[in-house]
């Protein structure tokens, strides 16, 4: 006779996985955009901002060869270059973003609004607070001293050059359990605001929440989510929603500041045993 063994985690949660930018800072994920903005700029095939945003969440490497990619760009830069986008043009256009993301990122270090506060609130539960980031280590190295000066300073944070490949592997999510000590999985929240964050946080077999109004799929400044007229913020808050829903996300919220209140539901589900 066949048995499948099933074990439950029934105790309570221990640690919250953020991401960064358009999570934690830099409201709408400006400083990676801009950036992929200028790069093909530079190269004679400009893209527009949904195109520059579109794969944001990968390693940013990932980010440069997806855009590339895409139909409409490949296209135009074969029209423009005469041959394919190469892996030495990859390569070279990566160098170039990282000493100018490098450049910038210490203007866009600043927390957006509520989330000082989450972060405070997860500490008076007891969590930890781990990070992963499409960023590398060597622009984690301006961002996260600039943003602890501004007041986040995490307990661990992983770039994708840590493991062996970044989103929407579960890897830098291990070895933030790892780094923190917390087992299992489940006993963890992912929390971001693109899809790759997403599928990250499933692969890894956590909990999963959506960021839907600070991040790269909003796309705008803080001042400009707020002079919306409500009937245009509730048509993008449901779109950018259905979409997370779509990828597997647990639970989706305006930005960070409303984690705190999904925790409790979380947590009711892994004492009944439930798990992600």
């Amino acid at each position: 006779m066949d048995f499948t063994y099933r074990r439950s985690y029934c105790g309570p949660l221990q640690a919250v996985i953020l991401d960064w930018a358009g999570t934690t800072v830099d409201y709408g994920a400006f400083a990676p955009a801009a950036v992929f903005l200028r790069i093909f700029d530079d190269r004679g095939v400009p893209i527009n901002v949904e195109q520059a945003r579109a794969p944001m969440g990968l390693m940013k490497k990932d980010h440069l060869r997806a855009i590339a990619e895409s139909p409409d760009v490949a296209r135009r830069w074969q029209e423009v270059h005469g041959k394919p986008c190469s892996a030495a043009d990859i390569d070279a256009m990566f160098t170039e973003f990282s000493r100018l993301q490098i450049a910038c990122l210490a203007d866009y270090a600043s927390s957006v609004p509520g989330a000082l506060e989450a972060i405070a609130e997860f500490h008076r539960l007891g969590l930890k607070i781990g990070s992963t980031t499409g960023y590398t280590c060597d622009m984690m190295d301006v961002l996260v001293p600039e943003a602890a000066r501004r007041g986040y300073s995490p307990d661990c944070w992983v770039c994708p050059s840590d493991v062996p490949a970044g989103r929407p592997f579960p890897y830098m999510c291990y070895l933030n359990a790892i780094r923190l000590q917390v087992y299992p999985m489940q006993a963890m929240v992912k929390v971001g605001d693109t899809l790759p964050d997403i599928e990250e946080g499933l692969n890894a077999g956590m909990w999963t929440v959506g960021v839907a109004l600070s991040g790269n799929m909003m796309g705008l400044t803080h001042a400009g989510v707020t002079a919306l007229t409500p009937s245009k913020l509730n048509q993008r808050r449901k779109q950018i929603s259905s979409d997370m829903y779509e990828a597997g996300a647990h639970f989706v919220v305006d930005t960070i500041a409303s984690v705190p209140s999904v925790l409790e539901e979380i947590q009711s589900y892994l004492r009944s045993g439930e798990r992600p």
